[in-house]
């Protein structure tokens, strides 16, 4: 129980679990007591990355490809990414689907794909879409969380999840301050945490457009 990211990498190498549970408040010995006897299914995922080091802070996922670099004794990953949980289930990803592949305009992305509970229990699964701006004028994050949901899956169940993405999702401020979407490719990952990518695929932008104002703050999901 702890408030902030810890460095863990002696407990990660000699305990066979570890349970994060934040400061859960007066309930939390009950819920602890739930997740360690079965009787619930953990579902939580990190809202920041662990360090395997203390020297290693800052290290997040979305940071710029140029900023990564080994340190003496340890690599620059963190040793629990962004996005990280693990569940008493399995589950499977597969059916990539990315309409249209080439974007003209400011028309939306549909981003599809099936999950499957593979084990033996009921269990939440939390789908997460990344993207990354493979060339652009300015450094761009090597991923970027742009949706994500939660799903339930009884074992054997499947589902299939779109994401829509809008113009906003895709744009960034440039050298002369415009919000706009450049040409190029851009790759997508759906995973189960930033690190856990589990199927990706690219489309490809055509003509630069500049985004006048927020339309979309986010992207869309359905799950079916």
């Amino acid at each position: 129980m702890n408030g902030r990211p810890l460095e863990l990498l002696w407990e990660h190498e000699h305990i066979p679990a570890i349970l994060e549970a934040w400061y859960p408040g007066e309930e939390g010995g009950n819920a602890i007591a739930d997740v360690l006897f079965g009787d619930y299914n953990p579902s939580g995922r990190l809202p920041v990355s662990f360090p395997k080091a203390s020297g290693q802070v800052p290290v997040y996922y979305n940071r710029k490809p140029t900023s990564f670099s080994e340190y003496v004794t340890v690599d620059a990953e963190p040793l629990f990414p962004f996005g990280h949980g693990l569940s008493y289930t399995t589950f499977a990803y597969r059916d990539l689907q990315i309409t249209p592949e080439k974007v003209r305009g400011l028309e939306p992305v549909t981003v599809q794909c099936t999950v499957e509970n593979t084990g033996t229990c009921e269990g939440e699964e939390v789908v997460q879409l990344y993207l990354r701006d493979k060339v652009a004028s300015c450094v761009r994050p090597r991923q970027e969380l742009r949706g994500f949901v939660k799903i339930r899956l009884a074992p054997g169940e499947r589902k299939t999840v779109t994401f829509t993405l809008f113009p906003e999702q895709l744009a960034f401020y440039d050298a002369h301050m415009r919000f706009v979407v450049e040409p190029g490719t851009f790759e997508v990952m759906i995973g189960a945490s930033s690190r856990d990518i589990r199927l990706s695929g690219t489309f490809e932008v055509l003509e630069e457009r500049v985004i006048p104002k927020y339309r979309h703050f986010a992207s869309e999901v359905t799950v079916e």
